[in-house]
């Protein structure tokens, strides 16, 4: 009988199946030229295919001259906006301005002070939960990692909608504008379940604050004391208009397209774009960052002696040290090549914030590795590839700064990144109206079919 299986048994059929199954790590790199494969959805320079049109946001970091590709200083554009003008005028006047920019990716204009008062407050009035939503759904079944719980929470949340399943305008933005408002509070009290359970710590469940933002309520929601700085409030705004979007072709957004292009319910989308994003390749990578750095401030012990800083550099390159990968996180990015403006923008506020904290030394490290990383990179591989540091790089370290558990670091990014996944579900929807059906060239052998009496 099935049920009288053993665990034991179990796990050694799981071995046995295991040891059948995908015995060649790799197909034959000749087979992908063969079939003019575009790996990865990238052409051989490099560049991704363009697979789709979209007026949401643009990543631009090089110009092709023929077939030569050209390295600019990178940019990243908001609906035609420049995110260095949105970002450098909410510093300048000292305000917050992830809601303007929210508004800004969901209707393709800057809204005018009455406007975004009005968007404030229908976001204030969304930032609460259905009624035993936290008990039941939250509470109960509490995940070790919180993207998982987030991604279950928000499919839950189609349960409690009462027209899951119009995909009309005025629907899909209503849906959209309480994922956006809903996402910190989803986030935070997984997080403070899992602490709870999973590690035994005391248990704080805040309320937010209709009259403040985004960024304040997620540091009032994720701290015991509710308290913060202006400083902190400000940086972690500035974090989050930066992940906010990143074009279409990033993997989380174009998952949330390829969902959508089936004509499912947003909920479904957002789902499975949260998969995606909570991958070490993509949202996870802040984390990655921050091992490798604390294994630096471990073995290199004058954090000011350069050559000590590229001896180690040099290990990790050579797979000889952290993780044995060869990389060097938060260094390198599949678009930008000269610059990350997010890296760029988020660098000031880590600067400031590493001052206010007593941690300048310690910026003054991620800088030298900044500096010296692409140095070393390209005299080991003897190349003269450019490469800069991605907003990765600074990210991890703004948020251990801001005191905010590693647990929360890609669920931040989450938190910012459902403003353009929901722009992008309503464009999908609206403008496309075709589902998105890639091709795989089959490569397998043709085989016999065998009688099971005659198999061996």
């Amino acid at each position: 009988m099935i049920c009288e299986i053993s665990r034991e048994e179990l796990d050694n059929y799981y071995e046995r199946s295991a040891k059948k199954i995908n015995t060649d790590s790799y197909y034959d790199p000749e087979l992908f030229s063969k079939y003019n494969v575009k790996r990865g959805l990238r052409n051989e320079d490099g560049t991704g295919v363009v697979v789709g049109l979209t007026e949401i946001g643009d990543v631009q970091s090089y110009i092709m001259d023929g077939d030569r590709k050209i390295p600019l200083e990178g940019r990243l554009i908001y609906r035609g906006i420049d995110v260095y003008d949105l970002v450098n005028a909410c510093m300048s006047e000292d305000r917050f301005g992830f809601e303007e920019c929210a508004y800004l990716l969901l209707f393709g204009e800057l809204p005018t002070r009455e406007q975004l008062d009005e968007f404030n407050a229908v976001l204030a009035c969304n930032r609460s939960l259905p009624d035993g939503f936290v008990r039941d759904i939250i509470m109960k079944a509490p995940s070790i990692n919180i993207m998982n719980k987030l991604a279950r929470c928000v499919l839950v949340e189609y349960s409690y909608d009462p027209n899951q399943e119009d995909t009309s305008v005025k629907n899909l933005f209503r849906q959209s504008m309480e994922l956006i408002a809903r996402m910190p509070l989803l986030a935070a009290y997984a997080y403070q379940a899992k602490s709870h359970y999973h590690d035994g710590n005391s248990l704080y469940i805040h309320r937010p604050r209709e009259e403040l933002s985004t960024a304040e309520n997620i540091l009032c929601l994720s701290r015991p004391d509710c308290s913060y700085t202006r400083l902190e409030a400000t940086t972690l705004d500035t974090a989050l208009i930066l992940h906010a979007e990143h074009g279409g072709g990033n993997n989380s957004t174009f998952t949330s397209h390829v969902v959508a292009s089936t004509g499912t319910d947003i909920y479904s989308c957002i789902a499975a774009s949260l998969g995606s994003l909570k991958g070490p390749k993509h949202g996870g990578a802040n984390l990655k960052v921050m091992e490798m750095m604390a294994e630096i401030k471990e073995n290199v012990k004058n954090w000011n002696d350069d050559g000590e800083i590229r001896d180690y550099l040099v290990r990790i390159l050579n797979k000889e040290a952290y993780d044995n990968s060869g990389l060097i996180y938060g260094l390198g990015h599949a678009v930008y090549t000269l610059s990350d403006p997010r890296c760029v923008l988020l660098k000031k506020k880590a600067k400031e914030l590493a001052k206010e904290k007593g941690r300048s030394e310690e910026f003054q490290l991620y800088e030298k590795i900044e500096l010296l990383g692409p140095e070393v990179f390209n005299e080991l591989k003897r190349t003269n590839k450019p490469m800069c540091a991605n907003v990765d790089f600074y990210s991890g370290f703004v948020y251990d700064m801001l005191n905010i558990p590693k647990d929360l670091y890609t669920s931040l990014f989450a938190i910012a990144r459902i403003v353009g996944l929901c722009a992008h579900i309503i464009e999908e929807v609206t403008r496309n109206g075709r589902i998105i059906r890639p091709a795989y060239r089959n490569v397998g052998e043709a085989k016999k079919y065998i009688p099971l009496d005659m198999r061996k």
